[in-house]
């Protein structure tokens, strides 16, 4: 579980951790291992319907870019356990993509972060009637449509993660873990097709 009583430790992703994160089970044992604390590849398999070769392999990787580590403290010659090397990740888009060979990279990592993002409020949704009318209301699910420079998103994007973080604290009683997300986007519309109905 994340330990609210210290700094979190960030890593910052440079090409080489990148890759390591370029695949949608590592994104997800890497976010398991931070979120629920240290697991051995049999475990953390069996959470994701892999078997416990291929998830070490892909913990082995992960290693090697130095996200994950060996907990000595609880591993034994028969099964090692993992823990996360960081708690959160912080990464610059723009400055990565602009190198043509981590554009797929960056592309999958992303779109990893995504797909755990959608099964995250899926599982919301789909047992929504099983939380209280009181946590049913504080839930939120959400859009605005804003004109803005790219200057203004970074800033809305920089005071949002501020507003989030106030609210960061040791848990009480009565709390859940509650995750957030937020999108903020360049939206491209695709012009509107023509036909003999219009009026000019």
């Amino acid at each position: 579980m994340a330990d609210y009583g210290r700094d979190l430790r960030m890593v910052t992703l440079d090409a080489k951790r990148l890759r390591a994160l370029a695949h949608p089970l590592r994104v997800r044992l890497l976010g398991a291992l931070r979120l629920d604390g240290p697991a051995t590849a049999t475990a953390l398999g069996k959470r994701f319907g892999e078997n416990s070769a291929n998830t070490s392999w892909h913990l082995r990787q992960l290693a090697e870019a130095g996200l994950v580590a060996e907990d000595t403290q609880r591993g034994n010659r028969r099964e090692r356990w993992w823990t996360a090397a960081q708690d959160r990740t912080q990464f610059d888009p723009g400055e990565l993509s602009e190198d043509p060979e981590l554009t797929g990279s960056l592309a999958s990592y992303l779109h990893a972060i995504n797909a755990v993002h959608h099964d995250q409020a899926g599982t919301y949704l789909a047992t929504m009637q099983d939380w209280s009318k009181e946590w049913r209301g504080a839930a939120e699910l959400s859009d605005y449509r804003l004109s803005l420079s790219a200057r203004e998103l970074s800033e809305l994007n920089r005071r949002i993660q501020a507003v989030v973080e106030e609210y960061w604290r040791e848990p009480e009683p009565g709390d859940v873990e509650v995750v957030t997300h937020w999108h903020a986007l360049p939206l491209r519309r695709q012009e509107r097709a023509t036909d003999a109905t219009d009026v000019l």
